[in-house]
């Protein structure tokens, strides 16, 4: 293996998070999925978002929100994804780089617009996500920088944008890239109707060893092996893959890894605010351990305090000094 420019170059969808606290009620007014994540078209977006409270629109998107967390956490990192040329665009490509990622993935000219996600955030916290995708459905494989990937040491993939055929083909054949250069692959499956649409294509990924880390929750290793215990799921993948990591929200996380399992009760929180982002951060404090050789129990406890300190403020993305609060917590 030749020496990495990267520690982690993911890919994953371009979108700006769109987040409003609301009551309840408008939840069910809206018929909005509680606590999950939904697909909608433009003309949803837009009738979504007008009756939105107001709002903060801050760059998001599961795994560029993972990138932030890492960068923020002294990993070099890039990211692939797809912009239109407008102004969402160049709002995500700025923020991205001041957070001190490389994204250089040219934008993609014409229609749809560049993705947003509108998110609804209940009074306990919890997040109601509607996505359109936009332009983040049309990353094609021309646009992957092959010899980028081939420099990561980790690639990372968004169970989200295997969804738009463009995305999936390309990131196929990033795996192909990045196992030729002998890197690790790392997946977070993202949402449980993803596996429900996809559930053949990750099995048959765990099984042919394309897979070397695996992000689940509870619900998501449920729904990818068909049983409802934990232990019987968790006991069924854990021998198919080198890392295995399922969340299980306010009971804390487990992981395996080549034989050896480690188990981390949640870090404590003064008040959940808003739960967006709570995976993707958990990703970034793990994999920020994992690439520096940490042991398997210090990964999840920097996954955990990661985790609760994005859960303890509105957005995707850690505003504290992560390396201060590692240093503090650990």
């Amino acid at each position: 293996m030749t020496d990495t420019r990267y520690d982690v170059i993911a890919i994953g969808n371009a979108v700006v998070d769109v987040i409003a606290s609301c009551e309840e009620g408008l939840i069910d007014e809206l018929s909005l999925n509680r606590g999950g994540m939904t697909l909608i078209d433009e003309a949803r977006a837009d009738e979504l978002y007008d009756a939105m409270p107001p709002a903060r629109e801050l760059s998001g998107g599961s795994a560029a929100n993972t990138l932030a967390g890492l960068s923020t956490l002294g990993l070099q990192c890039a990211f692939i994804g797809q912009v239109a040329d407008d102004q969402l665009g160049k709002v995500f490509r700025h923020d991205m780089r001041a957070t001190g990622i490389d994204f250089d993935t040219p934008a993609r000219d014409g229609e749809p617009a560049t993705g947003r996600v509108l998110i609804f955030v209940t009074p306990d916290g919890e997040r109601t996500m509607n996505t359109f995708l936009g332009a983040g459905q049309f990353l094609p494989a021309e646009a992957l920088d092959e010899d980028l990937i081939a420099s990561a040491g980790i690639l990372y993939l968004e169970g989200y944008l295997w969804d738009p055929e463009e995305p999936r083909r390309a990131m196929r054949r990033a795996i192909e890239v990045a196992r030729e250069a002998g890197r690790k692959v790392a997946f977070t499956a993202s949402e449980s109707f993803v596996i429900e649409r996809h559930g053949d294509d990750f099995r048959a990924m765990i099984d042919d060893g394309l897979i070397d880390i695996l992000f689940v929750n509870e619900s998501e290793l449920a729904t990818l092996t068909g049983e409802d215990d934990f232990e019987t799921g968790f006991n069924a993948v854990a021998p198919k893959v080198p890392v295995l990591v399922a969340t299980r929200s306010a009971k804390g996380a487990v992981a395996s890894a080549h034989g050896e399992r480690a188990v981390t009760a949640a870090a404590p929180v003064a008040k959940v605010v808003d739960t967006t982002g709570a995976g993707d951060q958990f990703a970034a404090g793990f994999l920020s351990g994992y690439a520096k050789g940490e042991g398997l129990e210090v990964c999840l406890k920097r996954g955990a305090i990661a985790a609760a300190e994005v859960i303890a403020h509105y957005g995707p993305r850690p505003e504290a000094d992560m390396k201060a609060l590692m240093a503090e917590r650990l």
